[in-house]
């Protein structure tokens, strides 16, 4: 029955498409999960929390992302070195939130340093209360955006393990979790208020992970 439900997982995921670029896609994916298994299994790791088996969730993880197209990124959190399973499930989960905030701070950063210097403001220090509220607040607020996809466990001896827990962030619920960050942020930097249109709009972007 499972054989029979993996292979259904399958074929709905890389049904072929009429046009040459969704067969190129197609046939990109199934290489990609394929050299993915692959490495889960030859490192050891093995599917937690769940009853399904990990080729079912990680077929099910492609499927959410393909559906969810242009608007959906992934974030993965670590955590290792950890005894109770449950502690480390979320260390992974806070990992992943944590480095979700400092991407979109970076982001942040990143555009007014550059706008502003342009403008002949120095913007850098001026920023430096908001930046560490910001990417604080982002923590926060992110962990209802978080939608975790699966998460993977290995034994590395001693009575200690390693996780990884896969999240898939819808970014446009995300792009309104940055949004209240930034507000709440912006009460703490009478520079950010000064320029708030422009935080603003740079808050209210997407971006790419590096």
């Amino acid at each position: 029955m499972k054989r029979i439900l993996l292979l259904l997982l399958v074929t709905c995921l890389l049904i072929p498409m009429a046009n040459a670029q969704n067969k190129v896609l197609n046939k990109a994916l199934e290489k990609e999960y394929k050299q993915k298994m692959k490495e889960y299994k030859k490192e050891n790791w093995k599917l937690f929390g769940s009853s399904r088996s990990l080729d079912v969730a990680l077929l099910l993880h492609y499927e959410k992302l393909n559906r969810l197209g242009d608007e959906a990124s992934e974030e993965v959190g670590v955590a290792s070195k950890f005894r109770s399973k449950n502690v480390g499930h979320q260390m992974a989960v806070n990992n992943a939130c944590l480095t979700y905030a400092q991407r979109a701070g970076s982001h942040v950063r990143g555009r007014i340093v550059s706008d502003m210097q342009g403008d002949g403001v120095d913007a850098a220090t001026e920023f430096d209360k908001f930046y560490a509220a910001y990417e604080r607040l982002v923590e926060k607020e992110i962990k209802g955006e978080m939608k975790e996809s699966y998460s993977i466990i290995r034994d590395l001896g001693n009575g200690t393990f390693e996780m990884q827990t896969y999240f898939i962030v819808d970014e446009g619920a995300a792009s309104k979790a940055r949004i209240r960050a930034m507000e709440d942020a912006a009460r703490e930097s009478e520079m950010a208020q000064k320029y708030a249109q422009k935080v603003s709009d740079f808050v209210r972007e997407g971006f790419n992970k590096e």
